[in-house]
């Protein structure tokens, strides 16, 4: 067992991470349910490399998440720092310390009510989030109320989060430089990347996570980077460099549909430009894959047919995004197939440092990377019909469309698949299938590697309703539906197929590019109109000059001079 500790960092990121963990504890719930589907209790998955396992001091047994999380004050809402829920009014008044007999001032923060799903939880036996309906009428009254009051009262990542976390994963950055609402660019979290105790503290706990693992085959970190937690999680990362130089690094940066709104003026446009270059050259010096996702808009995105998804809302934007991530790890967690076990249950499982060599390591240097998705991905038909690429539908902004790139290096991870008739595909029938959709492309990839496991992506009850009405109950795509009625949410979808790949290609050029004629144009040219702005941030004129010449470098990466070969390693 190769253990990965999850860091999340920033608001957006946390809404990802909620839905992320949502999913692993559904798998769990279903692994031991003898009403659930084979898929699911046989399941190939080594949950112990997301997972530890510990012991409170009463004695109770627990498995929570190896993670850090990190948010800015009151993004926790009702659940408090330590995992548990935030003490009422009455029962603080409880834990006053009588020894003082002088004049007392008492400042309460409102504490945050906790809504009809986290309720339940705790109210209600069994849990009703461990299932898909039931055939109690009641129940299915109580679950229509609970997924009315997720769509409409959801204001924090922890309001339809269902996992139990460790003491040590929750971080909440107080002081009095938080002023949140204006923490929208780079240069914005200086004050907190300066104090060093703050960063001690996120240090710390990371460090508890990791120095308990044997054999750790990774970091994988979820940061919100469209405002000052770019910074942040920059400063955390060169943090993590420093401590575990050889431990690689699985950058997703996530941005919330909304982030993307119109500039007012030209000030803000050379700001939001410079924040976009800035936060590209300093994330990506310290990580080893780094992988853009964030649309403009999903609800108008080529993923509209399937998802009815509302942009203005983070618990619809981020469950597509925690869906995608669930995805790429599989492979992480596929477990070996030895002699006594049955190959036939998963295929092409590898760590962390394998998919970063993949990616990156071959031919070209880049370590930039597109990530498509099928959500949910299509079915095998009968006969010698090829598995339809393009279903993969991208979830990374300002890329282009072009695929024919005989440089491109492929990750693709399929799992859950349905043939014809709604039945799993089996393992070899999905590798023949992707396998043969690979040679009859025009134009195929430099290396691809493929992963499949037959355990589709649950859905839990705590997940938006936001499948069109022609997606049933196991994912397939039905073709007699009713037109025109309300999306579907848990109650009627079970689980869902999935691909998403992780795509190495002159694709993502246009992204880098951007970001690197924005900070010479903007930052570094003589006179430029930026150049204060990057000031104010903290940079003198040599930082300046190096981020730029890291973000050419990067650009170069893709017009080396001596020209790439299509057997060069």
């Amino acid at each position: 067992m190769r253990e990965v500790v999850t860091v999340q960092v920033g608001g957006f990121a946390n809404f990802v991470g909620s839905h992320f963990w949502n999913f692993q504890d559904e798998l769990l719930g279903l692994a031991d349910d003898p009403a659930a589907d084979a898929a699911f209790r046989t399941a190939p998955l080594d949950m112990d490399v997301l997972y530890r396992t510990g012991e409170t001091l009463q004695g109770v047994s627990t498995y929570c998440p190896r993670l850090v999380s990190v948010g800015s004050r009151g993004s926790l809402g009702s659940l408090s720092s330590s995992g548990a829920p935030s003490l009422s009014s009455a029962a603080s008044d409880q834990l006053n310390v009588t020894t003082w007999s002088g004049n007392v001032t008492r400042s309460v923060e409102k504490q945050h009510g906790r809504n009809l799903f986290l309720q339940s939880l705790t109210e209600q036996e069994p849990n009703p989030s461990t299932s898909n309906g039931g055939n109690n009428s009641q129940k299915s009254v109580e679950d229509k109320d609970l997924v009315e009051c997720l769509e409409k009262d959801v204001n924090f990542w922890t309001d339809y989060t269902k996992v139990q976390y460790h003491p040590q994963s929750l971080y909440e950055m107080y002081g009095s430089w938080t002023d949140f609402d204006k923490f929208d660019n780079f240069g914005t979290a200086r004050e907190v990347v300066s104090e060093w105790s703050l960063m001690e503290e996120m240090n710390e706990k990371l460090r508890f996570f990791v120095e308990e693992c044997d054999h750790i085959q990774g970091i994988q970190f979820i940061v919100d980077d469209s405002g000052g937690f770019s910074s942040i999680a920059a400063t955390y990362l060169e943090n993590i460099a420093d401590d575990y130089t050889n431990t690689p690094v699985l950058l997703y940066c996530v941005r919330d549909p909304v982030t993307h709104g119109s500039s007012r003026n030209q000030r803000d446009t050379i700001t939001r430009s410079l924040h976009d270059a800035v936060s590209l050259s300093k994330l990506s010096s310290f990580c080893s894959l780094m992988v853009p996702i964030g649309l403009p808009s999903l609800s108008q995105s080529s993923l509209s047919p399937f998802l009815s998804i509302q942009d203005a809302k983070p618990f619809h934007s981020s469950a597509i995004s925690a869906a995608a991530i669930h995805s790429v790890t599989v492979p992480f967690r596929l477990q070996n197939a030895g002699p006594a076990s049955n190959i036939a249950h998963s295929s092409g499982n590898i760590d962390m440092r394998e998919l970063v060599h993949i990616i990156s390591d071959q031919g070209r240097q880049n370590m930039v990377t597109a990530l498509d998705v099928a959500m949910p991905a299509p079915s095998l038909k009968d006969g010698n019909d090829l598995w339809n690429m393009k279903s993969l539908r991208t979830l990374t902004p300002e890329i282009s469309d072009e695929e024919e790139d005989p440089y491109s290096v492929e990750s693709l991870v399929v799992h859950g698949v349905l043939r014809a008739g709604g039945h799993r595909a089996s393992i070899s029938q999905v590798k023949d299938s992707v396998y043969s959709a690979y040679e009859g492309r025009a134009t195929k990839p430099k290396f691809s590697h493929l992963s499949v496991s037959p355990c589709p992506l649950p859905i839990p009850l705590p997940f938006p309703s936001i499948f069109r009405s022609h997606i049933g109950q196991h994912g397939e795509i039905l073709s007699n539906h009713a037109e025109g009625t309300q999306p579907k949410g848990s109650l009627d979808v079970e689980s869902i197929p999935m691909a998403a790949r992780l795509r190495s290609s002159n694709a993502v050029l246009p992204f880098i590019e951007r970001r690197s004629l924005s900070l010479q144009k903007f930052g570094v040219a003589r006179g430029s109109l930026g150049t204060q702005i990057l000031r104010d941030w903290g940079f003198g004129r040599e930082e300046m000059e190096d981020m730029s010449e890291h973000l050419s470098k990067m650009v170069r990466a893709f017009h080396p001079e001596g020209g790439l070969t299509s057997d060069s390693d």
